[in-house]
């Protein structure tokens, strides 16, 4: 029989809906692979091993009434879902990554947990992050470093590197990350997994972390696009006092729906010049974004490749903009020695930035937007692009205790992602490659505004014409 992790999330609802497999069943497969494994990969913060059990328990309940009565699911019922240490999760502890926080335990829900809840899945557990979320890595010091489950001497990437190894180590079915300038599509490139960056407004950010730059979203890391629509749409929904909010679907429809949709024969923008200058494109990405062009020609696409120069003055504005967020967490004066010296380089910019500055900094982000939306978008449906310049980095390659020197190297590490996160728009990090060492690399596909519809079509056939991937880390 096939082990019960080797099955798509979508596969694991279908067989508790048809009552083959039980939730309680599942939730212990998956907490008896994270006792066994996750000392090695480090995925977890806290394993919520009682609160899963008790949720799993209700949602056989549940199950077991639905087929007597012949009433739906959502269709998510019953699959486990690992949870990022950046949202809170009642009565559970919530470090954020850091050790002015270690001990913390949250008293209420965040929205998107909220969603979560309603939709039936089972929180196995919060997942490891880099204080604040603020780097592309998943190294703290409240434990030890997140490690990648293709190769234990690489990371994950960041910041939703716990969430991205979870799911790649079989640690969980789905994922849940965040995203503000790459921190989910970045570990799915590095883990060879589909991590979506929804429109902004497209999941509530309530209710304690609005975040007014309107760069942060929540979005999910999974194996396959259907796996991840499906969690996009467990997720997704307008909640009180949300400032943004994407457009909804049309009544009746899915993103999980969209999945089996065709997409249509659309005209895509190909983008593969490093967007931060200095930053170069490694044979293996670049190969990768070969490869993705070649399977969208085949599809029936039009390519158009375009050359867009590097912007040093956007590099600069996103560091600005990132160091205020930063110097916004609230710490007492008598911890700020407790924090990263990354952290501490990213707070001190930020205090000395003065509000006429960042409001320059946010006119610039939506400007910028405008421009995608005038220029890019008016020609064409999609853009394609690398997801990130250089395949999965070592662990501790961008903490050499030079905090500037690091923030430099970063940037050329994922010149492409931030650009999703100033305009808001939707993005998909794609796992059609592989590099000849076994690392995974990603592409990236972004659409307009409020468009997840089309971004997950094309995603999908994107998926199924690259073939199933037998593929798997060694530990899985």
């Amino acid at each position: 029989m096939t082990d019960l992790h080797e099955l798509t999330a979508v596969e694991q609802a279908a067989a508790v809906r048809s009552g083959a497999v039980s939730p309680v069943e599942l939730t212990e497969h998956y907490l008896s692979r994270i006792e066994r494994l996750d000392a090695t990969v480090g995925a977890y913060t806290t394993v919520m091993a009682e609160q899963a059990l008790a949720a799993a328990a209700r949602a056989e309940r549940e199950a077991a009434a639905a087929r007597r009565d012949g009433t739906a699911l959502p269709p998510l019922h019953g699959v486990t879902v690992a949870v990022k240490d950046l949202v809170q999760v009642e009565d559970v502890r919530w470090t954020l990554g850091s050790k002015v926080h270690t001990d913390q335990v949250a008293d209420a829900d965040d929205h998107v947990v909220t969603r979560l809840r309603e939709a039936g899945t089972v929180l196995i557990g919060k997942t490891n992050t880099p204080e604040f979320a603020l780097p592309c890595y998943t190294e703290n010091e409240i434990g030890p470093p997140t490690r990648n489950p293709w190769d234990l001497d690489r990371s994950p990437g960041g910041s939703s590197g716990g969430s991205a190894a979870a799911v790649a180590a079989g640690l969980a079915a789905l994922a849940h990350g965040t995203d503000a300038g790459g921190s989910i599509r970045i570990p799915a490139s590095a883990c060879g997994l589909v991590g979506l960056k929804p429109s902004r407004g497209r999941i509530s950010n309530g209710p304690l972390d609005h975040d007014i730059t309107g760069l942060s979203v929540h979005g999910p890391l999974a194996r396959t696009v259907a796996d991840a629509a499906a969690l996009l749409d467990a997720m997704a929904g307008v909640m009180p006092g949300d400032a943004y909010t994407a457009p909804a679907l049309p009544p009746g429809e899915t993103f999980l729906d969209q999945a089996g949709r065709d997409p249509g024969t659309l005209r895509i923008a190909a983008l593969p010049g490093p967007m931060v200058p200095g930053a170069v494109l490694h044979p293996d990405c670049a190969e990768a974004y070969r490869r993705a062009t070649a399977l969208l020609e085949a599809a029936g696409h039009t390519v158009t490749e375009i050359e867009m120069p590097p912007d040093p003055d956007l590099v600069d504005t996103f560091q600005l903009v990132w160091s205020v967020a930063a110097a916004g967490r609230q710490v007492e004066e008598e911890e700020e020695p407790l924090l990263t010296p990354f952290t501490r380089h990213l707070r001190e910019r930020g205090r000395t930035t003065g509000g006429l500055d960042l409001a320059g900094g946010l006119a610039a982000f939506r400007g910028v937007g405008q421009l995608f939306a005038d220029l890019f978008f008016s020609a064409y449906d999609a853009v394609l692009t690398p997801t990130l310049a250089q395949p999965p980095a070592l662990t501790g390659a961008f903490c050499t205790g030079d905090p500037a020197a690091d923030y430099a190297a970063m940037s050329n590490f994922m010149p492409y992602t931030p650009l999703y996160n100033i305009t808001g728009l939707p993005a998909v990090s794609l796992p059609l490659h592989w590099n000849a060492e076994g690392l995974p690399i990603g592409v990236m596909l972004g659409t307009r505004y409020g468009d997840e519809a089309t971004l997950i079509a094309l995603a999908a056939q994107l998926e199924a014409a690259a073939g199933p991937s037998d593929r798997r880390p060694g530990l899985w």
